[in-house]
């Protein structure tokens, strides 16, 4: 019996397709594979993202993104067909590090869009809209902006909410803390949460201690509140910092000094430049 080549085809087609939609759910469920889901945008960061300041910070080669845009574009499609029901099943260092990852990745992906005729995430704003409050990025069942996957299902999530995740999302700028050059993973979240946060108090060009001064990002001003909400027992700025004291260098003296309050804070202001990578 002959088969026309338009039915042969449709038919192939549909066996592909009902194949791949059984083994994502296949990987979905099963947990042990999640860090695979994560794969190419792990493989994408350590072929882009490049170490700069003596390993205090990273920069972007988005000239080389976007030559790879295709990958970035199957990377976010994964991501996209995450269904929700699937993703709550997850832990929540699984959650949180796919939603990270999601932050990052679409940021990169926005920037590419124009790039290279911008030098700042800001040149993006569209009819009065802020590059963060535009809809564009398909994911769990709705199309978000990027404030949605920050302010909503992160910092407005109770569960997965905590401080170092301001170290871990990145704006496109060199005021940020830096793009990691790995994908982050449940697995090994708190030790990659714990080494971002380490990394940007380093950083001398974005927090130092200068006499009786302590200068921070202005991170710290916009998100206070997430620093006090007893994240290991830290109920205030001050008290976060000295959690990660040895990351700023501090003395005894200074770190009694900022126990007590007789440090004055003060806020660097922030660098809204791409954060660019130049050979």
């Amino acid at each position: 019996m002959r088969i026309a080549w338009p039915r042969l085809i449709v038919l192939v087609l549909l066996f592909l397709l009902s194949g791949t939609s059984a083994f994502a759910n296949a990987t979905y469920e099963d947990t042990s594979h999640l860090s695979s889901l994560h794969a190419q945008w792990d493989e994408l960061l350590s072929l882009h993202v490049h170490s700069i300041d003596n390993g205090n910070s990273t920069a972007v080669d988005y000239a080389s993104f976007s030559r790879d845009s295709s990958k970035l574009d199957a990377y976010l499609n994964t991501l996209a067909s995450v269904p929700q029901s699937i993703f709550k099943t997850w832990s929540k260092e699984a959650r949180l590090a796919f939603l990270i990852n999601a932050y990052n990745a679409y940021t990169v992906k926005l920037i590419i869009t124009a790039y290279p005729d911008i030098t700042s995430i800001l040149e993006l704003e569209r009819d009065g809209v802020i590059p963060w409050k535009q809809p564009f990025a398909p994911l769990l069942g709705s199309t978000r902006t990027l404030d949605d996957i920050e302010h909503v299902m992160i910092r407005g999530n109770p569960e997965l909410m905590e401080p170092r995740i301001h170290f871990a999302v990145n704006c496109a700028s060199i005021g940020c803390p830096a793009l990691r050059q790995e994908a982050y993973i449940g697995e090994a979240l708190s030790q990659q949460l714990d080494e971002q946060t380490r990394q940007f108090l380093g950083d001398t060009s974005r927090n130092r201690i200068e006499g009786d001064t302590l200068y921070l990002s202005q991170i710290f001003e916009w998100y206070k509140g997430d620093f006090e909400q007893q994240w290991h027992g830290a109920s205030s700025l001050p008290s976060f910092v000295l959690l990660y004291a040895d990351a700023l260098s501090l003395n005894q003296t200074q770190k009694q000094q900022l126990a007590n309050g007789t440090i004055a804070i003060n806020h660097i202001p922030y660098d809204w430049a791409l954060n660019d990578f130049s050979d």
